[in-house]
């Protein structure tokens, strides 16, 4: 016998979620059937709030509920600094192990000529128009270790040469391909520590 539509429906609405099989999706859905109403209209209402309040930060591409996020208005941070990141959730994993205080640049990709991503389609036009508009001292370069990774980080230096800016890349005590957000806080900063310059 199968669910009644509506549970059926949003157990497929949760499997839409990486990570999230039948099995889960269902857990989730009962378990919400289960709550009381306060509780799913609370829920309800934050599922609606995300779509509707966040945007990405128009310096550095973080999400962000403003359209400057809260990294990029601190002034206590060294906004000389530039960590180049490949996708959100990775600057909160760097933000978690809270030894880095410069900012940050997401680029929602990295360089793929095999997929058809080329640097024109990430954010990387923008990270070079930072870099000549504000006091750039360095750009360190934190993107998993892969040959994309590699690709994105050697285009980036070729791109910074002859410009003063000093390009690192974290040192890698993490695996080679290993998802950024997935890292924990003390590698992450043992790996930020012992960045090696590229160019």
């Amino acid at each position: 016998m199968n669910y009644p539509t509506v549970i059926q429906d949003l157990i497929e609405c949760f499997k839409k979620i990486p990570g999230v099989g039948e099995k889960t999706a269902e857990r989730y859905v009962l378990s919400l059937l289960e709550m009381e109403e306060e509780t799913l209209e609370h829920f309800s209402n934050q599922l609606r709030n995300l779509k509707k309040n966040i945007v990405r930060c128009k310096i550095c591409n973080n999400l962000s509920e403003n359209d400057v996020c809260e990294i990029c208005k601190d002034q206590s941070r060294d906004h000389s600094t530039i960590c180049v990141v490949e996708e959100p959730k990775n600057v909160f994993s760097f933000e978690k192990a809270g030894t880095y205080m410069g900012t940050y640049h997401v680029l929602d990709g990295l360089i793929s000529p095999l997929e058809g991503i080329r640097p024109e389609n990430i954010n990387i036009p923008s990270l070079l128009k930072r870099v000549e508009e504000e006091k750039i001292k360095e750009v360190i370069i934190a993107v998993k270790a892969c040959v994309e990774g590699e690709t994105t980080a050697l285009y980036i230096a070729k791109k910074l040469e002859g410009t003063g800016v000093k390009v690192s890349k974290i040192a890698y005590g993490i695996p080679l391909g290993a998802d950024m957000g997935y890292i924990d806080s003390s590698t992450l900063e043992i790996s930020l520590e012992n960045r090696q310059q590229i160019s």
